[in-house]
């Protein structure tokens, strides 16, 4: 009871940091368009429509967007009820990342893995933002819980629903889920009873699964007539699949396809770096191994790299030095503190009534699972993302519970009172490079580095009482292993912590603000539009997919989009004149110029946006709006 208390207390917590002035944190133009437009056809919610009309379409399935959907048709159209299924998504893993850690390795180690994930500011910053990588997450959690519980009974029905859950994760996120597949697969290749013949037969079965829910989505578009079907924005075709699996996958890999108005890490630049915000404006550092250790960025390690190298320095050893001591000693050994045998947590094959031990097997099999299972994920993940060309500080959501569920039982483990005189030198050298690396990302001696420090001495001092023969009985010895929990923690996540109250202060959003147009044009423009329509089906042509978001999910009207992502066009000179021609349209909004660079991909320099620069009447300043080339009456329509 306890235990759940302190689960619960750890759970508010991260309540409070990702809900804490979540309104105040800006929105993203382009999914929020996307939900606007949803929430108006059942034909837009199916496909993610970009804009009311339905003829484009978000890149990416729209299983995420449908949460938002519910969200703001439950609790009206804000920056808060969007981002809202995120939120909770975030604090949902906690309390979920416990009871996953608890049945792998000990209650403690669960604790400890759900206070890192209540803190890790990546995620933090991601669930107060309206994308949907913290719902994938989420899902993830359960896909590997519901696989541990497969290893736990072993019935097949677990593995297939763990599948399943892999599956939704892929029409969330798409490729980024695939992160966490081999480990998970390893987990229940591994941890499952059985022949070889057997776990292998299982798993093509789960895969089956795992295919036919991944590509529901993407083969149910199949099912509507060609022209019922929005123009995936992003793909080369139109084709939601291409979207899918060369504009989400390939490209993403090759660092093609920029996003617009991106900004790209500067080598031998002298970035400012006084200020927190100075530091969190520099762009992601460019591949290399040490990419999520950088000292400033988004990607900095304040906000992930310190509880990596946490997890990489204590939970790689624990989880394969203790399934080594579980085979040798051919049980449980003393420092892991499994649910009690029949009980609450323990459903594995075999268990008798309480008091009974678990067959030794099956904890064997568990541990060895976690072995391998947790190592491959985290190391994936790192590796992925240290050398991928376009990276998104989000993404690695796609591994965050591995990180955090081995930073938990690394500390459980390095902690233990039996664990003896070189597991607390290990934890002495880890906190050392703690304290030497918080000092580096704080640019100094601060507050949060005497913390650390101070701490750091504190969890060394329990862990040594904790080994002294004067705490030999189980209760002492518990008591100085959760205050070495404790402090370690306390080390840990100082510096973490202090960039989550930064970000809520400074309303960090890794959401991006792509289609966002400022107020001083936006609000003019809307009341010009809306006052001059004069029947037309479309408020306005916009040159890109991506460039008049914020003005759909104010106004809610259909928009023409002439070119899409890499200015592909979408609406040809002929079919815009025969539009004009039937008054379904009578302006044009173009905020942006053409150049002599990269014109093959800037859609102000596509042939719609030249013929409407050539021929349009130019209306910026009649409108309202700050300077002239902005807003046109396309040739032919009516003054």
């Amino acid at each position: 009871m306890a235990e759940w208390a302190l689960v619960g207390a750890i759970t508010v917590g991260a309540a409070a940091l990702r809900l804490a002035h979540i309104g105040q944190v800006p929105p993203d133009p382009f999914y929020d368009a996307a939900v606007r437009s949803m929430t108006m056809s059942w034909h837009n919610f199916f496909f993610g429509a970009f804009e009311p009309g339905g003829s484009v379409s978000i890149d990416k399935p729209p299983v995420d967007l449908w949460l938002q959907v519910v969200s703001v048709k439950l609790f009206g159209f804000s920056s808060t009820t969007l981002k809202l299924p995120e939120a909770l998504a975030g604090i949902a893993s906690v309390p979920l990342l416990y009871v996953l850690v608890r049945r792998i390795w000990s209650a403690p180690a669960g604790i400890a893995a759900a206070a890192a994930m209540a803190v890790l500011p990546i995620e933090v910053i991601t669930a107060r933002s309206d994308t949907m990588d913290g719902v994938m997450m989420l899902v993830l959690v359960l896909a590997l819980l519901a696989v541990v519980r497969a290893v736990e009974t072993g019935r097949g029905a677990w593995l297939l629903a763990g599948a399943a859950a892999l599956g939704v994760a892929f029409d969330v996120k798409l490729l980024e889920s695939l992160v966490a597949l081999p480990g998970i697969a390893a987990f229940a290749y591994v941890g499952m009873a059985g022949s070889r013949v057997r776990r292998l037969a299982q798993l093509g079965t789960a895969g089956v699964v795992y295919v036919a829910v991944a590509l529901s989505w993407l083969t149910a578009t199949l099912l509507f007539p060609a022209h019922e079907r929005p123009y995936a924005i992003g793909s080369t075709n139109g084709s939601a699949w291409n979207a899918a699996f060369v504009f989400n996958g390939t490209d993403r890999l090759a660092g093609k396809s920029p996003e617009p108005g991106a900004t790209v890490y500067e080598p031998g630049h002298r970035y400012p770096v006084a200020t927190q915000a100075e530091r969190d404006h520099i762009p992601i550092v460019p591949p290399s191994p040490t990419r999520l250790l950088a000292r400033v960025g988004p990607l900095s390690g304040e906000r992930l790299g310190l509880e990596l190298l946490v997890a990489l320095l204590l939970g790689i050893p624990a989880l394969w030095w203790g399934a080594r001591r579980v085979e040798r000693r051919g049980g449980e050994p003393p420092d892991i503190d499994p649910p009690a045998a029949g009980g609450e947590g323990s459903s594995e094959p075999g268990a008798a009534h309480a008091g009974v031990p678990v067959d030794a097997d099956a904890r064997l099999r568990r541990r060895r699972a976690a072995a391998a299972g947790l190592s491959l994920w985290m190391l994936a993940g790192i590796v992925l993302f240290s050398h991928m060309v376009r990276l998104h500080p989000r993404y690695v959501e796609g591994f965050t519970p591995a990180v955090v569920a081995m930073l938990g039982i690394g500390l459980a483990w390095v902690t233990a009172p039996a664990g003896g005189y070189r597991r607390l030198a290990l934890l002495a050298v880890t906190l050392a490079i703690v304290v030497y690396y918080s000092e580096r990302l704080m640019y100094g001696i601060s507050a949060e580095v005497w913390v650390t420090l101070l701490a750091a001495l504190g969890a060394i001092a329990f862990a040594l009482l904790a080994r002294m023969p004067t705490a030999s009985s189980g209760s002492r010895a518990t008591l100085a292993q959760a205050g070495a929990i404790a402090l370690t923690l306390v080390a840990v996540l100082a510096v973490p912590l202090k960039a989550d109250l930064t970000a809520i202060r400074d309303r960090v959003s890794d959401a991006g603000l792509v289609g966002q147009l400022p107020g001083v044009q936006q609000r003019p423009l809307s009341a010009y539009l809306l006052a001059h329509q004069d029947g037309a089906r479309y408020e306005v042509a916009s040159e890109s997919a991506t460039a008049i978001g914020s003005l759909i999910v104010q106004d809610a009207r259909p928009v023409l989009v002439l070119t899409t992502y890499d200015a592909r066009v979408f609406t040809s000179v002929a079919k815009l004149k025969a539009l004009i021609a039937k008054g379904e349209v009578r302006y044009a909004f173009l905020n942006t110029f053409c150049t002599r660079e990269a014109q093959s991909v800037n859609p102000a320099c596509s042939a719609p946006v030249r013929w409407v620069r050539a021929h349009g009447t130019d209306v910026s300043i009649k409108a309202g709006l700050s300077q002239g080339g902005l807003l046109y009456l396309l040739p032919g329509a009516r003054p």
